[in-house]
């Protein structure tokens, strides 16, 4: 099987790269090559520039793909340079949208894959929401080969995922715990999360390689396991042995203080849901996700520590969480003189 990954060095992609050249798969990995060390061995790649339109008509003149992955997709105008691009040069499409595409307030806590779509909120939902829109139409018009995969909350060894913490350095919530620092943690900390490691996100999607049956169908593709947040931080202060010590602040209020937080956590995080998997296991019937969060945690600490590199820390969020925290229990405690 021919398979092209547009991206594929990615936090989600690596392993799904990884395993499909495991299981036999001719791959092919179209970018710019600037993360060598994450091509796996026996993958081919085809260096460019995905926005020029030129060079990857030269590039692709010849070529026919049984599946076709974008993993860098995230807006409309992307979408309509694929389709030029792949129309007749694929038997499959592969979309890698979002499960933060679905409505907002939630009418049932359980999500499946017919679970109205509404998030204006985000504009990163909103975009992902017009791209799957786009090829749907294409696909009703033209029989544009689609199969879109709503992935949630995923994580590899190079990542420590929770509600609030740097991006760029996730280490920060780490040396926050170690130090003894307050964690923030939204709402009561009940709300019901499913977070997926990649490699159990490779298993689904390199199964739906080649699968007719899943053009024009919509997949999620996720972990079992539900845990609360505090729950998460729990099991990150367990793997580091070094209990967190929590605050609960309300999402609406960390938002006002962290602005650049607000469309992620309004829209997505703090939000209680869990998502229905068991349509991918209909369709890939031996997939199963078999690493837990207590295993994948351990595996992103321990992979930190042995890179001491990784272990940067974000200043100004760090700093910036101290000040939020002291000016937030200083309302608190105001609150009982009043």
């Amino acid at each position: 099987m021919k398979v092209l990954f547009i991206g594929g060095t990615g936090l989600i992609s690596t392993a799904a790269s990884k395993l499909a050249v495991q299981r036999g798969v001719d791959l092919y990995l179209l970018n710019r090559g600037n993360r060598m060390e994450f091509m796996p061995e026996g993958a081919k790649i085809l260096r460019g520039d995905i926005n020029n339109q030129a060079e990857m008509e030269s590039l692709l003149k010849d070529s026919h793909f049984d599946t076709v992955v974008d993993w860098i997709v995230f807006d409309p105008q992307a979408i309509e340079r694929d389709i030029k691009l792949f129309k007749g040069k694929t038997n499959q499409y592969i979309l890698i949208s979002t499960a933060a595409t679905y409505q907002r307030p939630l009418s049932h806590y359980i999500i499946d894959e017919s679970t109205p779509q509404n998030n204006p909120g985000w504009d990163y939902a909103v975009k992902k929401l017009a791209c799957e829109e786009r090829l749907i139409k294409e696909y009703r018009e033209s029989g544009f080969p689609i199969t879109i995969v709503r992935p949630s909350h995923t994580y590899s060894k190079i990542s420590i995922p929770y509600a609030i913490n740097s991006g760029e350095y996730p280490w920060t919530l780490i040396n926050r715990i170690l130090k003894g620092k307050k964690i923030i943690v939204p709402g009561d900390g009940t709300s019901l999360w499913t977070i997926t490691h990649n490699t159990d996100f490779a298993k689904g999607i390199v199964g739906l390689f080649g699968n007719i049956q899943t053009l024009g169908q919509a997949f999620h593709i996720t972990s079992d396991e539900v845990k609360t947040w505090d729950q998460y931080l729990k099991v990150i202060g367990q793997a580091i042995n070094k209990e967190p010590q929590i605050i609960h602040i309300a999402s609406e209020c960390i938002s006002e203080f962290f602005p650049e937080m607000k469309a992620g956590l309004l829209g997505d995080s703090c939000n209680s849901y869990v998502l229905d998997n068991s349509k991918i296991k209909r369709f890939v019937p031996d997939y199963v996700a078999t690493t837990n969060f207590e295993n994948g945690i351990r595996q992103s600490i321990d992979y930190f520590k042995a890179h001491p590199e990784l272990q940067k820390i974000d200043e100004e969020l760090d700093v910036k969480m101290d000040k939020f925290i002291a000016a937030y229990e200083n309302f608190v405690s105001n609150l009982a003189h009043l």
